[in-house]
């Protein structure tokens, strides 16, 4: 398959463990094992997972409790996680609780007990039928304007807001913080210029890309966005579809200018 996407197995038993994992493998996944909620925080915080199997651990309730982690992280929320219950026999002691289970949020659900080849064909579609987010901040001082950008992001299947900052300075915070892939950047701003705020974020964040976003659209600004490291240049009065595409043209490292019309 050749595919190398990582999964994560987070379950309390063994040979469950052990039976999915060599099954993912003999599939050319990447895979990473926990037996608890701390050490599957821990693998998670660490490194990129692509989906995450939920088995059942010990005490009851930290399945959920990771769970809910993993649904309310700025950088988690995204990844596809399938829950594998306890079987109906064992359901009081070690599975899901009634409240647990009208709160989950889960891609896919089943119970154990379950063949690994069965399991893996699930997780090939869930992986399939994923879409990679993109995270985005938007930076601009006035209110409505992030408020619109945020309500025409937020339909998009493929877009994630993780925050809004109200000048330079904060979004350079924010950047370091939340890790954006991309950031919607205003150039006039007070406390740090858009274009001042750039050049930190292209100087300590590179995986970050910075698409500027301004109602001047002169030669100058965009030459002088470019200068600092912006990876496009969109004018405030071009059409939503327009800026959904400059989005999507720098998250894949395709420099983007609207004015142009042209994504090299």
């Amino acid at each position: 398959m050749g595919n190398y996407e990582r999964i994560l197995i987070v379950d309390g038993d063994p040979q469950f463990v052990e039976a999915l994992r060599f099954m993912l493998l003999s599939k050319s996944y990447a895979v990473a094992t926990a037996s608890s909620k701390a050490l599957a925080q821990e693998i998670v915080g660490s490194q990129a997972v692509n989906a995450v199997v939920l088995g059942t651990i010990a005490p009851r309730g930290d399945a959920f409790a990771f769970h809910q982690w993993l649904k309310q992280g700025a950088k988690t929320r995204g990844v596809p996680l399938m829950v594998v219950d306890s079987p109906p026999e064992k359901q009081l002691l070690s599975g899901w609780r009634r409240d647990e289970g009208l709160q989950m949020e889960a891609e896919d659900y089943l119970r154990k007990p379950i063949e690994p080849a069965m399991l893996t064909l699930r997780l090939e579609k869930l992986l399939q039928e994923s879409v990679e987010m993109i995270k985005v901040l938007i930076v601009d001082d006035h209110t409505v304007v992030r408020e619109g950008l945020s309500a025409v992001l937020t339909l998009q299947k493929d877009m994630q807001v993780v925050g809004e900052a109200v000048d330079g300075q904060e979004a350079v915070r924010k950047t370091v913080e939340l890790k954006p892939d991309v950031v919607l950047m205003d150039i006039v701003m007070p406390v740090m210029s858009g274009l001042e705020a750039t050049k930190h974020i292209a100087s300590t964040c590179p995986q970050t890309r910075v698409l500027v976003l301004t109602q001047f659209d002169d030669k100058e600004n965009v030459a002088s966005a470019r200068q600092v490291g912006a990876w496009g240049f969109i004018p405030k009065r071009a059409a939503s579809a327009m800026l959904l595409d400059g989005i999507r043209a720098v998250f894949k490292g395709q420099h983007f200018h609207e004015a142009l019309a042209v994504c090299a």
